[in-house]
Order: structure tokens, then C-alpha cells, then sequence
């Protein structure tokens, strides 16, 4: 893969100096949130990666590179670029090959910092098995990365417009550790509970930094989901977010939505039918997932030194 990589020279100096590195996502930029939310977002998760003593590193595909860390103007282009691929691991050959614009979802995100000796990435949430997987099929291929890329991904759970509980029985089947960070519930994005426990609850980055540690050196391959609730004065309420997400469900269906169309048509829709509110529960939660990364990436370079 190396040939493929292109570091940022903020990101190359950082991984030549033995310094912490924080992996983040591009599809929560380009399909994620309207612009300019979506660039104000970009630029703030960075700087509350360097503000954690930790390099900020954001991947996405351009001019027929992985691209390990973008400029300003790259960020803008990402925000702003009318066809922008959205590339999980089976898009990767082809964008890259083609020379088009790619955002990595979580799954191609794992692949291309692995690649580049990132350990630690910051998302919103995982990709998962969606509601009626069990007659569509419809399951991410983040849930197969995480099985054997060694990646530690932050995140607040799965998007609450899938079914989690199938999520998190597919996850105990592939050997993943969900660990909840200071919380023995875990997650459902917008909301702080699910309804479902994690496997563990740890409640400092370097505690989590030590399960890390023990699992590569195991051989045990694969990544860890490290279940970061949103913060309290921006989450919203379950019940009700259930409710907004099965009448967006419900709309999607008539529609006629299908594929990696309807996480997009799915947020967008949500964000109307709470005035809002959940857009700001997503940045919320992302720059939260950022801060909490940036000391697990601390703590885990301090352990491998």
C-alpha cells in the first residue's frame, strides 16, 4: 500500500518523530453534514486533536493518492466537490485507479491508517447492520474491517438509524471488543443509551491504551469499538429519536432509497425533522470522539515507546 500513501508533511513528521497520530474519516465531511458546517467541523476536530497533543491525520482519496493528512485547501475541496465518492473497501481499487475524488467511510479509513501505522481513529459512529438486515442483507462492511484491521475506533456506538442489537451480536461473533469509555451502556449516537450493555467499561485512555497493547501483542488481529457516549447538554432523547428515525425509515422506503444512498437521505432527513437539533448532537459527539482519541493515541505511543 505504500506506494499509494501520501503523507501530509505535518503527518510525516509526526510518524518520523515517534509522535501520537489520530485517524480521521472524510464521509462525515462530504456526506455526513451541509456545507460549511461540514468544514467549521473538520477544522475544529483537528485542533482539539492538536490541542491533545496528538497530529490529526484525515484521510481521503485525491489525484490517485491516499491521502494521510489533508491541507486546507484539500479540506475545502472535500467540503465543497459536488461528486465526491463515498469508498469503503471495495471502492478503494477503483477510485484510486480512476483518479476521482473519494471519502473514506469507516471501514476504508481502518484500511489506509493501518496502512500508514495509525492505531487510533476518531468517527461519529460505526456502520452496522441495518433494520431488516435479516431480509436485505444490508450489513456495513465496517463490522468485517473491524474483525481483523488493528484499529481502536472512537465512536458514540452505531448510528441509531440501524439495528443495534444485531450490530452488537455481530461484533461478539468477529472477536471485537466494544468498550465503553467512563459507561456500561452503550451508545446510540444521538442518544447517551441504547438499551444494550458493552462488553467492558474503562475509564481512563491509558487503561484502554493497555487492552490495546495486549491485543496486538496476542496476535489477537482486529480493531476495538470504543463506545464514547455524546455529551450530556447535547444529547438528545431516545424515545424520541426513535421515533424520528421510523418516520425517516418509513420515507426512505417509499422513496425507494437503497444502498449507500440511504445513510445520507437518512441524516438529512432527521436534521428536519428535529429543527436541527441532531446536527448539533453530531458535532457535539465527534468533537468529543476527537478529544477522547487523542489521549488514547497519547497514552498507546507512551506504551509502545
Amino acid at each position: 500500500m505504500r506506494e499509494w500513501l501520501q503523507l501530509s508533511s505535518e503527518v510525516e513528521r509526526a510518524a518520523s518523530e515517534g509522535r501520537p497520530i489520530v485517524a480521521l474519516e472524510s464521509t462525515i465531511i462530504s456526506h455526513g453534514m451541509p456545507y460549511p458546517h461540514n468544514l467549521f467541523m473538520a477544522k475544529e476536530v483537528e485542533q482539539i486533536i492538536r490541542d491533545q497533543g496528538a497530529v490529526p491525520a484525515t484521510i481521503a482519496i485525491m489525484d490517485h493518492r491516499i491521502k494521510i493528512g489533508l491541507t486546507e485547501k484539500e479540506l475545502q475541496e472535500l467540503a465543497t466537490h459536488k461528486q465526491v465518492e463515498k469508498v469503503s473497501r471495495r471502492d478503494l481499487p477503483y477510485v484510486l485507479a480512476m483518479g476521482k475524488i473519494g471519502a473514506t467511510t469507516v471501514a476504508a479509513t481502518m484500511i489506509c491508517a493501518a496502512g500508514a501505522g495509525i492505531r487510533v481513529f476518531a468517527t461519529g459512529g460505526i456502520g452496522g447492520v441495518h433494520r431488516d438486515g435479516e431480509r436485505t442483507m444490508d450489513i456495513s462492511a465496517d463490522l468485517m474491517e473491524l474483525a481483523h484491521t488493528n484499529v481502536a475506533v472512537v465512536s458514540a456506538g452505531v448510528k441509531s438509524i440501524l439495528d443495534i442489537g444485531r450490530t452488537l451480536e455481530v461484533l461478539e461473533t468477529q472477536g471485537v471488543p466494544v468498550i465503553g469509555y467512563q459507561t456500561e451502556a452503550f451508545p446510540s449516537f444521538y442518544a447517551r443509551e441504547s438499551g444494550y450493555q458493552v462488553d467492558y467499561r474503562i475509564d481512563t485512555p491509558e487503561e484502554i491504551a493497555r487492552v490495546m497493547h495486549a491485543k496486538w501483542q496476542l496476535g489477537l488481529d482486529g480493531g476495538l469499538v470504543i463506545a464514547n457516549p455524546v455529551p450530556r447538554d447535547a444529547a438528545l432523547d431516545a424515545g424520541e429519536m426513535e421515533r424520528v428515525i421510523q418516520r425517516a425509515l418509513n420515507e426512505a422506503k417509499q422513496e425507494g432509497i437503497t444502498g449507500k444512498r440511504v445513510t445520507p437521505f437518512l441524516l438529512e432527513r432527521i436534521k428536519a425533522l428535529t429543527a436541527g437539533k441532531s446536527l448539533t448532537a453530531n458535532i457535539a459527539l465527534v468533537k468529543n470522539n476527537a478529544h477522547v482519541a487523542a489521549r488514547i493515541a497519547v497514552a498507546y505511543q507512551k506504551r509502545i515507546e
